[in-house]
């Protein structure tokens, strides 16, 4: 397959995992933890826009973060916003979730026992895992209101932030199967996914992009 073949699939995904960001501030941020410190670097921004008063940075490890992030995901992110001026009375670290789905059910109960019960939150999360972070946090937390915001960076200059081109676009493969695999297995709501996004998910599988797939 032509480069420019797998790059042109590659956008139809990271077009459909956007969601726009319609800005309302919530009563809590919720940074998911990961390999990309832009996260954190994103919250630290909202909440100088005063989007939220305090912010859960959650995250232990994967096998792909545990060499960049020895203490844990959360704890670096606080650090990192912590160093752009988020205070540290405005953050709760959530150090032991290990999926998406933790992130949400361990921050839930971290906020429930220090008191805290928010109606609203902003979902924060790198830009291809905007989808899949809705669809679980709907479905461990349903009552909860929802904004999903993440950095705005085109595909290109996302690759350029992340500096290889082939995993960006592994975990982009992976994070759309996640949709409809979590979904069958009760771990998330269902989220439509067009055929369109299907056809470039398939062609980008046949490709090889496939490390990050789920059985």
């Amino acid at each position: 397959m032509a480069a420019r073949t797998v790059m042109q699939d590659a956008q139809v995904l990271w077009d459909f995992h956007q969601i726009p960001d319609d800005r309302r501030p919530t009563d809590v941020g919720i940074a998911l933890g990961g390999h990309d410190i832009g996260v954190a670097e994103h919250a630290a921004e909202l909440y100088r826009q005063e989007r939220f008063p305090v912010v859960v940075f959650t995250g232990a490890n994967a096998p792909t973060t545990v060499e960049r992030f020895p203490r844990g995901e959360a704890v670096h992110f606080s650090e990192r916003a912590q160093e752009l001026g988020v205070p540290t009375d405005a953050m709760i670290i959530e150090p032991r979730a290990t999926n998406t789905s933790e992130n949400v059910t361990l921050t839930q109960e971290r906020l429930l026992r220090d008191g805290v019960e928010p109606e609203s939150a902003t979902i924060i999360s790198r830009p291809y895992q905007q989808r899949r972070a809705w669809a679980t946090a709907r479905k461990v937390w349903p009552e909860l209101e929802l904004v999903c915001s993440a950095r705005w960076l085109s595909l290109h200059d996302y690759i350029e932030h992340i500096g290889d081109e082939h995993r960006v676009l592994t975990m982009l493969v992976g994070d759309t199967q996640r949709l409809w695999v979590y979904a069958e297995k009760g771990f998330a709501v269902p989220v439509e996914v067009p055929a369109l996004v299907r056809d470039a998910y398939d062609r980008l599988v046949d490709a090889g992009f496939t490390s990050r797939l789920v059985a």
